[in-house]
């Protein structure tokens, strides 16, 4: 949002002397509300970009100059990880008297695929599903890292071919297009038991390729989508195990008709249970000196056996 702001509300030869960018760790609420006090220069308005807003202390020049905003200035405050201050209500007040408020909220794991595949179509590129969840999977929501390894994918496209393959994934972000969570998972889901402890063994003896700590909340998501579809009100149905489960299309839910097959309900509470007692080993409960890597195999030979 402060970057579409900061590219539209000037023109490019006003930039110069109207747009100003403060951080909030390096300015105080009286600087910042002096600023937004000034008139703009050979310009119908100024604009002034507070990043890291959370880190300004005390907010009361603030809230006395949101009373009395000046027209000419567009003053953008940048809250970064998490929202504002609960205690501070006299400023979200006056935030909202003279301007938006805009919360942006954390996305859930299952509206990453659709956030990319927007993302790249607004810049006129495609990519195919094997591609976006291997993304969504090693990335997660961390918008900012996400969008930045998109727009480092979307350089690399040649104009004649504008597609992100899983082949790009790999050259560019540096996800294996075999050895991934993805492939884990699809491994998982068919129960292929050879193509599983393949990729184990991959990542057991290549630990920054990927680890369980990255794993665990994909197969625990997976795993947990897996029981809520066994509940839908006609889950022989990919359809409505779609719906059930709030997916964009049928075909999202592709993965969870093969899990029902291939695991009952029983044991997918029982994978769930056994996901949350490798959780807390892996954070050293109960778990004088089992490594990561013989916590995955376990989980894995458990999981398929």
């Amino acid at each position: 949002m402060s970057d579409y702001i900061a590219e539209h509300a000037l023109q490019p030869e006003e930039r110069d002397f109207n747009q100003t960018i403060l951080f909030g760790s390096d300015v105080n609420a009286a600087q910042i509300a002096d600023a937004a006090r000034r008139y703009p220069m050979m310009a119908e308005r100024q604009v002034i970009i507070v990043k890291e807003a959370q880190n300004v202390k005390s907010t009361e020049p603030l809230e006395r100059y949101f009373k009395q905003p000046m027209p000419s200035t567009v003053l953008v405050m940048c809250h970064k990880n998490g929202t504002i201050d609960g205690r501070k209500k006299e400023y979200v007040r006056t935030i909202q008297s003279a301007g938006v408020l805009f919360e942006s909220k954390k996305l859930r794991d299952r509206d990453l695929p659709a956030f990319i595949e927007n993302y790249l179509s607004s810049r006129q590129v495609s990519i195919d599903p094997k591609s976006t969840q291997m993304i969504a999977d090693n990335i997660g929501a961390d918008l900012s890292r996400l969008t930045s390894e998109l727009e480092k994918v979307v350089l690399s496209l040649p104009e004649q071919d504008r597609r992100v393959t899983p082949q790009v994934v790999e050259d560019q972000i540096g996800i294996s297009k075999e050895f991934n969570g993805f492939e884990l998972r699809d491994a998982i889901v068919n129960r292929n038991v050879y193509k599983a402890n393949l990729i184990i063994k991959y990542f057991d003896e290549n630990p920054k390729a990927g680890s369980i700590y990255s794993f665990l909340p994909l197969l625990f998501n997976y795993f947990q989508n897996l029981m809520i579809a066994f509940y839908s009100p006609n889950p022989k149905s990919q359809e409505a195990v779609a719906e059930w489960l709030e997916m964009r299309s049928p075909w999202a839910a592709k993965d969870y008709m093969t899990g029902m097959r291939n695991y009952s309900g029983m044991k997918v509470m029982q994978i769930i249970s056994k996901i949350r007692e490798i959780d807390a080993k892996s954070k050293g409960l109960d778990n004088p000196n089992t490594g990561p890597g013989e916590l995955m195999k376990e989980l894995i030979f458990y999981i398929l056996h």
